[in-house]
């Protein structure tokens, strides 16, 4: 995996209401916006017609600005290959990065598991990151009344509160402490009309377009997350009802003081996935390798491992390897035990 040919995808993603929609059109007019292709559920949605100069093909518009738009209203597989061959042929502009945008109601993790298994989509395309929309008038109720949403703030990078302007700044306050706590590692911005920087939101990746090393320590945040203590669950024993959305969910991160053996990490996340992956929400780390002078990166989601990144070096003088967890009904005190178990000579150290 190389910067130069791996195109980065950001999901974004957002409850129903939260202001996706608008947020994605001012991002479509901005003029930094020109290599980057948009996947959007259907054309529609989005208002982009005044903006349109090309038309190649029913699913495939280009802007003015150069920004590249395809409708997935059927198969983002097919469209991800689509774009691909179009712009390796010369028939749409050249982009960089990739924008997805998916309902109201969708699980990012089917959009990141397509990521890693289909074949061509990817060797040729990975996750950046994550950016959730979330509506600072009826934020609070949305988390409370829709487990859907409070995944979706889980597993992002970039939580970007709309509507700041329609409520009071003691209620963006609140909101902005609930969603703290339910995801200390992702960067919050706020939103008035949608108005974001795009390089805020889309350069959240280990690979950022047009960089030339990565930025582990912006990607990963590892130092943002505290250890959360709770009981541990047995190994094949879930909670069948749990009526707190929030304490479903928790994130923590945990360190290695020395190298660790490839495998035995191997060992230990393949027994984690097979065993309990519909709660692994998302796992990232940095990894010291045993007799390896440069570091890996590692990318859970659920039951599947992303292959790993061999990085070019350390991106500064710890050499200690970092490893962030978020769960869904699973305790932290397993993770470590499990680890513990699989992992020689070694003994994880609280955040």
């Amino acid at each position: 995996m190389t910067a130069s040919i791996v195109t980065p995808v950001t999901l974004l993603t957002g409850f129903l209401g939260s202001g996706k929609t608008t947020l994605l059109n001012q991002l479509l007019q901005h003029a930094d916006m020109q290599d980057t292709a948009v996947l959007i559920n259907e054309f529609g949605s989005v208002s982009i017609d005044h903006l349109l100069v090309v038309k190649t093909s029913g699913d495939i518009v280009v802007m003015a600005n150069g920004c590249v738009c395809c409708s997935v209203a059927g198969d983002m597989v097919k469209a991800l290959r689509e774009l691909y061959f179009k712009r390796a042929n010369g028939e749409v502009p050249f982009f960089k990065r990739v924008i997805i945008e998916t309902t109201g109601l969708a699980d990012p993790a089917p959009i990141m598991h397509t990521l890693i298994e289909m074949p061509l989509v990817a060797a040729r395309y990975a996750l950046s990151g994550i950016v959730t929309t979330v509506d600072a008038t009826h934020g609070q109720a949305t988390l409370d009344g829709h487990f859907e949403s409070i995944k979706q703030v889980a597993v992002a990078d970039r939580i970007v509160i709309t509507k700041t302007d329609l409520t009071t700044k003691s209620q963006v306050d609140a909101l902005r402490i609930r969603l703290e706590k339910l995801n200390p590692g992702a960067t919050m911005v706020e939103a008035v009309s949608g108005e974001v920087d795009p390089h805020v939101l889309l350069d959240t990746g280990l690979y950022q377009a047009g960089s030339k090393s990565p930025d582990v320590v912006g990607w990963l945040r590892a130092e943002a997350y505290k250890p959360i203590h709770k009981p541990a669950h047995t190994p094949l024993v879930t909670p069948t009802k749990i009526f707190n959305h929030d304490e479903r969910i928790h994130a923590f991160a945990v360190f290695f003081d020395i190298p660790i053996v490839w495998q035995d990490l191997m060992d230990a996340l393949g027994a984690l996935t097979d065993l309990r992956g519909d709660e692994l929400l998302r796992v990232k780390g940095i990894i010291n390798v045993a007799d390896e002078a440069t570091p890996r990166a590692i990318h859970a989601v659920q039951h599947t491992v992303y292959p790993f990144a061999r990085l070019p070096a350390w991106p500064d003088d710890d050499r200690r390897s970092k490893i962030v967890f978020i769960l869904r009904d699973l305790s932290e005190q397993l993770v470590r035990e499990t680890l513990n178990s699989f992992i020689r000579h070694s003994t994880t150290v609280a955040a």
